[in-house]
């Protein structure tokens, strides 16, 4: 298995809960995602757009995410490098195109993450975003794009305000680690 791709809307715990993968096994790690456009943001590697099209001309951006007025990229060669360092990648990742797009070719333990739009919300105002109102537009869109391609498997699903983080991550490691991987069948 790959890593671990972690789906949800904004403010529904990817970063709480890579966090406490990492603090359970320090083997977990974030795969930071290239960034082009406003510099906020603590996860991501800055670039321009021209670094950004060099690395598309190579070949290395496996997805490319365009939202709040930036684009996002995952660079293959940080999954390669983490890997062969004998780390488990965490992809986030907000789209169920994005998540086809990387587990063609790999499998990857996929889990849901979800939280109603009112918590998507009051987490949103809680962290000071001053963008409350894209961040549930692209809740929005995250419930949308999960009724529509309600197919997908999930490996796992989790309602974020409703479990600790410390427990979805213990259940998350579990998986990975013994390759539990057999969908669950409730819906976020």
């Amino acid at each position: 298995m790959r890593g671990i791709v972690l789906y949800g809307p904004p403010a529904s715990g990817k970063s709480t809960i890579t966090a406490a993968l990492s603090r359970l096994d320090p083997r977990f790690a974030l795969v930071r995602k290239l960034k082009a456009g406003n510099q906020r943001g603590t996860e991501y590697d800055f670039v321009t757009v021209e670094e950004l099209a060099r690395l598309r001309a190579a070949g290395r951006l496996l997805l490319e995410t365009r939202r709040y007025g930036n684009t996002y990229a995952i660079d293959r060669h940080q999954i390669d490098e983490l890997v062969s360092s004998g780390q488990v990648p965490i992809v986030h990742l907000g789209t169920i195109a994005d998540i086809r797009r990387l587990t063609e070719a790999t499998a990857w333990l996929v889990v849901l993450l979800w939280v109603p739009r009112a918590v998507c919300e009051e987490r949103s105002r809680q962290r000071l975003d001053i963008d409350t109102p894209h961040r549930l537009a692209a809740w929005d869109e995250a419930f949308a794009d999960l009724h529509t391609h309600g197919e997908i498997t999930f490996h796992h699903r989790h309602r974020t305000d409703l479990v600790a983080p410390e427990e979805i991550a213990q259940q998350i490691a579990s998986a990975y680690h013994g390759h539990k991987v057999a969908p669950m069948d409730q819906r976020a």
